[in-house]
């Protein structure tokens, strides 16, 4: 039994900033595996999310004098976790599954209305991004994605070279891969079968 069992968290974080090592183990124990069914809710792999509990309490013990926490300690540290499981997502995504996602986009049914809300907005951050893009690599990209071209086919109609075309839909994927985290956590809660 710790015997900082009944601290508030406030006072958890100004032992901690002490250097504390019974109130980081308290603060460990309170959240630790909280933080970890929600880190692996929104991963396919239950180590990553291990991996990103453990890097998250590390850098809290490294940082304990520069921590200033401005909600309360719980707040912060479910943040901090959505905000390194967004970034493991958009290091870990591949190509493929970015682009099966868009396709499925497309011919998914959403059976309920919070689902086809859901979509919707993925929809309309996806089309946003397209707006990002040239004319031309727009076009190259929707006659691929939505027409389902191949890239010979685009290429011969567009009277340009295959290579041409590799590169517009590999520029069109890398504006897309910014909006990548939202999409990505989006896209979990539509189809988590992807993840």
């Amino acid at each position: 039994m710790s015997i900082y069992q009944s601290e508030a968290d406030f006072q958890l974080i100004r032992l901690l900033k002490d250097g504390d090592e019974a109130a980081f183990e308290e603060i460990y124990t309170r959240y630790a595996e909280n933080l970890a069914g929600f880190a692996a809710s929104k991963l396919f792999r239950l180590e990553d999310a291990r991996d990103i509990i453990h890097d998250l309490f590390v850098k809290l013990w490294e940082d304990r004098l520069l921590l200033e926490i401005k909600a309360d300690l719980k707040s912060y540290l479910f943040g901090a976790v959505r905000y390194r499981v967004i970034d493991h997502i958009r290091k870990n995504v591949t190509r493929e599954d970015y682009s099966a996602m868009l396709q499925s986009l497309q011919t998914s049914f959403y059976p309920d209305a919070h689902q086809q809300l859901e979509a919707k907005e993925l929809k309309r951050t996806v089309d946003e991004s397209l707006n990002e893009l040239s004319p031309r690599v727009r076009e190259i990209y929707q006659l691929s994605r939505d027409q389902h071209l191949s890239i010979p086919e685009i290429a011969a109609r567009l009277n340009i070279s295959e290579q041409t075309v590799k590169n517009q839909l590999t520029t069109a994927l890398a504006v897309l891969r910014k909006s990548l985290p939202f999409i990505a956590i989006l896209w979990e809660i539509s189809n988590k079968s992807l993840f």
